[in-house]
């Protein structure tokens, strides 16, 4: 096999590499005057079974065209299996149509994979699980709660734990993470907003008084959701709030949100390359998912089963 990759994250491709045991194949990603991106691959990858590592993070649309312009690089120089991994996928939040006369932007995004060239693509918590659907190449979508649930045993294994769904619809992520943590109680986040630019109130369903509280979701953006969350939590009697997000977009001023909140840490994975704000942060922490993600890979490549990672 060979592991390629675009410029969104190569701390995590490199982390990857150096657990398969491979080294990453030499290409460059170049930039013309005007902001045009070319790519051009230094070795052969003829009849190679390739693996091409790029988050569609921040800056999204230069991510998401290194891709693809990768992708076709890879198809043109004859790669007889091309896997696009894809730690943090783009666009996932527009996966429906929120009203009239809008796109469904994540299923065109999956359309300029596939046409692209790619074969098959290797994903991490997909923010609707549909997304999967969206492809017409086989796409296996790995989970970060198997890494998270292992570092909060670590971590806060002997306190009263209960896992948190910031809102209605991470009910199910949530209910998987409290499974592996022994079946841990599970408590919701209703938030309500009455009318437009007016704060919204937030109901706890779940008796959280006294416990430790883990926040559980896929991406934390400005932050503003899930610090208020903690706050209520605490206000509700909560003895401390953690938060374990997957992506950690973490926009404008969120580490500074994150920086003033009543949360007692949060901590991301590196799907998405933080930033030295994050690191800088004493209240951010970074989990590497380099050894799922590089085992997956390994498995694709055997033809092994990559579901069994998860039981």
């Amino acid at each position: 096999m060979k592991i390629m990759s675009g410029n969104s994250n190569l701390p995590l491709a490199r982390a990857i590499a150096a657990y398969l045991e491979v080294p990453l194949t030499d290409a460059s990603v170049r930039r013309f005057a005007d902001e045009e991106i070319f790519i051009e691959i230094h070795e052969n990858v003829r009849g190679e079974d390739v693996f091409i590592v790029q988050s569609t993070s921040y800056p999204a649309n230069d991510n998401l065209m290194e891709l693809l312009i990768g992708i076709d690089a890879l198809r043109r120089a004859s790669a007889k299996r091309i896997t696009a991994v894809v730690p943090y996928f783009g666009y996932a939040r527009q996966d429906r149509k929120p009203g009239p006369r809008t796109p469904i932007s994540a299923k065109l995004v999956a359309n300029l994979i596939t046409e692209a060239g790619a074969d098959r693509v290797l994903a991490v918590d997909l923010h609707a699980g549909q997304i999967q659907g969206f492809f017409d190449i086989p796409t296996d979508n790995l989970y970060g709660a198997p890494t998270m649930a292992a570092d909060i045993q670590t971590r806060y294994g002997g306190e009263d734990l209960m896992v948190v769904s910031p809102d209605v619809g991470g009910v199910v992520r949530a209910r998987s993470l409290a499974k592996r943590l022994d079946n841990a109680p599970l408590a919701i986040v209703d938030k309500r907003r009455d009318r437009p630019g007016e704060s919204e109130v937030m109901n706890i369903i779940g008796d959280v008084k006294g416990r430790s509280c883990i926040l559980i979701d896929d991406i934390v953006d400005s932050g503003g959701t899930l610090c208020n969350a903690a706050q209520a939590l605490l206000d509700q009697g909560a003895k401390s709030v953690a938060a374990y997000i997957t992506h950690g977009v973490l926009s404008g001023a969120a580490v500074a949100r994150v920086n003033s909140s009543a949360l007692k840490e949060l901590v991301i994975t590196d799907t998405i390359k933080a930033t030295d704000a994050a690191l800088d942060s004493d209240r951010i922490r970074v989990l590497t998912i380099a050894p799922m993600l590089g085992e997956a890979i390994r498995r694709i490549a055997d033809e092994s089963s990559v579901s069994s990672l998860f039981d």
